[in-house]
């Protein structure tokens, strides 16, 4: 699970860390839009793990806030409890059933691609071939295959609905698929600081990598 968790933010992170330049495709526009517009974000999610065989192996529900640059708070309700927050170059991963915490640096945590884009903003386009995949389930979609041989997904989807983050499909190295939809989307909400501030619960075991 922990795996997931961390490429899932990873690539949610990145997203708001990007621009797109010389978008002429209607959703690559769509989607260079929404990025430049973001400055916060919060929604709910429902994220959906397929296997090799097509069959969806688990669901989870929860919610996420999002304020460039570099914080982030993705919290895992059900059918587990998990968080994860990122602030000032660090990322906090809490599995409350484990009573355990996981400390890591923000470009370690985030895989090879993803680290690549953290520094500023940076064209998609340097780093990605980006193309139009049409209309599904009421969103334009957008495909980013990596322009690196080495990155740890074979491609990444981006929905957007009426201009705003709909959903998003990871396919990685392994087989694995893992689709995400977005609901309840607000844009550029005012967000306590609080909320990317974590504190380690007492009792639990903390490491640092």
């Amino acid at each position: 699970m922990k795996k997931i968790v961390i490429v899932v933010s990873s690539l949610l992170t990145f997203l708001f860390f990007c621009t797109v330049s010389h978008a002429e495709d209607q959703p690559v526009t769509q989607l260079k839009t929404f990025l430049k517009a973001s400055k916060s974000l919060t929604a709910d999610f429902k994220q959906v793990v397929i296997n090799e065989a097509g069959n969806p192996v688990q669901t989870s529900h929860g919610v996420f806030f999002l304020q460039r640059p570099g914080k982030f708070r993705w919290n895992y309700e059900k059918p587990f409890q998990q968080q994860i927050v990122a602030n000032s170059g660090k990322v906090w991963f809490y599995d409350q059933d484990l009573e355990q915490v996981t400390i890591k640096k923000l470009d370690e945590s985030l895989g090879s691609t993803p680290a690549l884009l953290l520094s500023g903003d940076i064209s998609l386009e340097e780093n990605f071939i980006m193309e139009k995949q049409g209309v599904e389930v009421d969103m334009q979609w957008v495909k980013l295959s990596p322009k690196n041989q080495e990155s740890s997904f074979k491609y990444i989807l981006i929905g957007l609905h009426k201009g705003s983050l709909g959903g998003m499909e990871l396919s990685d190295n392994f087989g694995q698929l893992t689709r995400i939809y977005f609901s309840n989307v607000l844009i550029n909400p005012p967000l306590k600081q609080t909320l990317f501030q974590f504190q380690a619960p007492k009792g639990s075991d903390v490491f640092s990598e």
